[in-house]
């Protein structure tokens, strides 16, 4: 039976909000700084990179997959300890970001790592012709030419990070998560259930709407270029 009755409250509920986009922006701002390198790195260091090194490639890409392969609540579990040692604290929001950024920083660098990938390597070839450093061929060239797809690639990883910090709230993170997990379903709240499913939904609409538009305007002026 449906029960209209609910603990929610509007301070509740903007709390939960606000602990939610707290964990994502700042995981999304060091996740993508982070994600970002190891993707450059994973590319340029490649087989038939512009800076091979086979001993780099193997290791990085390979901590990738292992952390990549590890359930998001088993590994945001298996770092609280690290986030104890260094805040002194296991348990509530800002315990939570530093899990986060190891479960998106990995996720990001593989996404990044595509975008990169499909740059045309004409351009990186002309910009090494042209004697380009390594450093110059990734700022000026190969960066600028991925724009389009990195701005839909940090999107995939900003809306995967919403969905981690659902996960989190089981762990006490807060935020939605936690609210879903502690009223909705513990205490079969279904207004506060309800009210996280339509919240959620209408975040990722709009960050994905902002995504696609913006990656649609910078492949438009690119073209025209």
């Amino acid at each position: 039976m449906f029960d209209f009755n609910s603990l929610l409250t509007t301070d509740l509920f903007l709390t939960s909000l606000y602990q939610t986009f707290l964990m994502v922006g700042i995981s999304l701002f060091f996740g993508a700084i982070l994600g970002t390198i190891f993707a450059v790195i994973l590319v340029i260091t490649k087989p038939k990179g512009i800076a091979e090194n086979r001993i780099i490639y193997l290791i990085l890409n390979t901590f990738i997959n292992i952390v990549r392969s590890i359930p998001s609540l088993i590994l945001l579990v298996s770092v609280l300890p690290l986030s104890y040692f260094i805040i002194g604290t296991s348990y509530g929001t800002t315990a939570a970001v530093l899990p986060l950024i190891f479960f998106v920083s990995p996720y990001i660098a593989r996404l990044v790592e595509n975008s990169l990938l499909e740059v045309n390597t004409g351009i990186i070839e002309a910009a090494n012709a042209m004697g380009a450093t390594t450093w110059q061929v990734i700022w000026h060239f190969l960066l600028p030419e991925a724009k389009s797809s990195l701005v839909l690639s940090y999107t995939t990883a900003t809306i995967g990070l919403i969905g981690a910090t659902a996960v989190a709230g089981t762990i006490g993170a807060g935020g939605i998560g936690d609210l879903a997990l502690n009223y909705g379903y513990y205490r079969f709240d279904h207004i506060a259930m309800i009210t996280t499913i339509i919240t959620l939904i209408i975040i990722v609409q709009i960050i994905q709407t902002i995504g696609n538009r913006l990656s649609k305007s910078i492949r438009n002026h690119h073209r025209k270029d």
